[in-house]
């Protein structure tokens, strides 16, 4: 009788033989997974997190490489054109026998061009204003004996340049001297070459060629005789400090 009556108050058993688990322990294996489901996640998150970081960095330090390589190839061609320039004015100097210091650099700053001249291009000119004037050839040897020579015009550029930095004086048959002379009954330059521009007002039968202030650009130049005084234009390709 003993035994029926123990048997009778056990509980039931489940389907498949296992008894039911306490709803606690349901629940904190749910809470167990929700928290390792989070720092999986945060894990990830991190992680993501400190690839961007090391992206971003790398990106920061490649810019930073790319301007410094770019100041660096500024840097060096600044150095080849400041060495390129220096070459150029030394040559310039060994150009005279006797360098004149103190034309090109008054105050002990140095210009392309020797005091009182004026660059165009890569040549220097004087403009003589003085007097007494003087014929042709005084004004040519006053020319080389500043290394120089009159000027010789070689295209409608330049013409318009001397024709804007010469001014009328005296009358309208006086002008500037050119290095232009007729040879042959060719109207040929100093240094060579044959007239090829004609930018002639009148055309005498005189033998040297000057230019008249104040009239038509393309239609200034007229002819003198050597012992006409007149102002001339002396012209140098020694430009000391070149433009850039």
């Amino acid at each position: 009788m003993m035994d029926e009556e123990v048997y009778e108050n056990l509980p039931p058993p489940l389907k498949g033989g296992k008894t039911d688990r306490p709803p606690r322990f349901c629940l904190l294996l749910l809470f167990l997974g929700i928290l390792c489901g989070l720092l999986v996640v945060s894990i990830i998150i991190i992680i993501i997190i400190r690839i961007g970081v090391i992206m971003s960095n790398q990106d920061a330090n490649l810019s930073e490489m790319m301007l410094k390589m770019r100041i660096l190839e500024n840097q060096t061609e600044q150095v080849k054109t400041d060495r390129d320039d220096l070459k150029w004015t030394q040559e310039v100097i060994l150009k005279f026998s006797n360098f004149p210091v103190n034309d090109f650099c008054p105050d002990k700053k140095c210009q392309p061009c020797r005091k009182g001249w004026i660059q165009y291009q890569e040549k220097c000119y004087l403009f003589y204003e003085d007097s007494p004037w003087k014929t042709w050839n005084d004004s040519r040897q006053y020319c080389k004996d500043k290394a120089a020579d009159l000027v010789v015009i070689d295209n409608l550029q330049e013409q318009e340049f001397v024709s804007q930095n010469t001014k009328f004086y005296f009358d309208i048959h006086h002008g500037y001297w050119m290095g232009l002379q007729k040879t042959d009954n060719k109207w040929v330059w100093i240094d060579g070459h044959e007239d090829t521009l004609g930018y002639w007002r009148n055309l005498y039968t005189e033998l040297y060629g000057l230019m008249i202030p104040g009239t038509n650009t393309t239609q200034s130049w007229d002819s003198g005789k050597n012992k006409f005084l007149n102002k001339f234009i002396c012209e140098d390709d020694k430009v000391l400090i070149r433009s850039n």
